[in-house]
């Protein structure tokens, strides 16, 4: 096994009731939970219509941080469960995870320091700065103070690029096995061999559960080249939402999020993502390589992980509902799905 899992992970092998797991969805949950499973002797596979790049996973920035997802009590307990995996992994440069320090900013108010960030060591930017410039905390010459506030918080950043692959590769060498290009009508459609089955299927859970609660954040980025002497991720939520995300070879520009079932690029959107993101940084438009459009999984009831019964009999655990946080929460939430199939 190995070194990066927790030892509570470990602990639990023995206690292994599951024999055959079918996972229904590729993203980011789901090929989590396929690792811990198939890690643990689980005959394990996952069936998706999309995997890989294709995925609502390979959309998103993917920098730690809960965003957009309920409860708070729980969302931060799985969040930080994964912050300690994911910053085990950051050890291994095959991974695609490595540790960035993030500026979260404000344009308007005094930004609040979240109580849950204090043991992470989180620091005021009294001094309010993006990667590349001071922000002066008087007007600039055009009137336009960008910035009011901010704090910095180091935390895992995971590469989509690579970290998808990662994910699949492990879980593909303990034997399991990706299904692609399947589509579900209804959970009992799934083979009849697997005793459990654990839907993370994201924002496709709105159908197949059906869950009316399921709501589509839409959230479109745009791939620009590496830019040079950006070495921290920036990000305001405030309207308009932006960041920029610096990866290994390139950087994401960011972003939407309207509750829209939409997957067309939009080019208005992609021009005022540039032009915000270039604006923060001081510097001249890059030219866009890709543009990607993704739906968050935003439940309204907040995040569902719970055991259940489909109408054959089988066992079914539901994780979705993580809206804007599946990386953020994939590795507190696949060991919470563990715990319930084995309890």
């Amino acid at each position: 096994m190995p070194f990066y899992m927790t030892r509570r992970l470990i602990a639990r092998r023995s206690f292994l009731m599951v024999k055959s797991v079918a996972i229904v969805g590729a993203g980011v949950s789901g090929l989590t939970c396929a690792v811990v499973f198939a890690e643990r002797g689980c005959r394990t596979a996952i069936f998706a219509e999309a995997t890989g790049q294709h995925t609502t996973s390979a959309a998103a920035a993917a920098v730690w941080f809960p965003y957009d997802a309920e409860p708070v009590d729980s969302v931060i307990a799985w969040a930080l469960e994964t912050y300690d995996v994911l910053v085990d992994l950051s050890r291994d440069s095959q991974t695609g995870v490595s540790v960035l320090e993030l500026r979260q900013f404000s344009r308007t108010d005094e930004i609040a320091i979240p109580d849950w960030s204090i043991p992470l060591g989180p620091q005021r930017l009294f001094a309010v700065a993006t990667g590349l410039r001071p922000v002066s905390d008087r007007p600039q010459r055009d009137g336009d103070n960008l910035f009011q506030s901010g704090f910095a918080l180091s935390v895992p950043l995971m590469d989509t690029m690579i970290y998808l692959d990662y994910l699949a590769n492990r879980f593909i060498k303990t034997g399991g096995e990706i299904n692609a290009n399947v589509r579900l009508e209804k959970f009992e459609d799934v083979d009849p061999r697997f005793d459990l089955v654990i839907n993370c299927a994201g924002i496709g859970a709105r159908g197949l559960v059906p869950d009316a609660d399921l709501e589509p954040h839409r959230g479109q980025v745009a791939i620009v080249p590496k830019i040079d002497n950006l070495n921290c991720a920036i990000v305001c939520d405030d309207e308009p939402l932006m960041y920029a995300v610096p990866r290994a070879n390139d950087c994401v520009f960011g972003g939407t999020n309207e509750i829209s079932d939409d997957l067309a690029v939009d080019p208005a959107a992609t021009s005022t993502i540039v032009a915000e993101c270039s604006r923060a940084l001081n510097i001249d438009k890059p030219k866009v390589r890709a543009e990607r459009v993704g739906l968050r999984p935003f439940r309204k009831s907040g995040v569902r992980l719970e055991r259940g019964k489909l109408r054959d009999g089988r066992t079914v655990i539901h994780n979705y509902g993580h809206g804007g946080s599946g990386f953020t929460l994939s590795w507190g939430c696949a060991q919470k799905v563990f715990d319930l199939a084995n309890r």
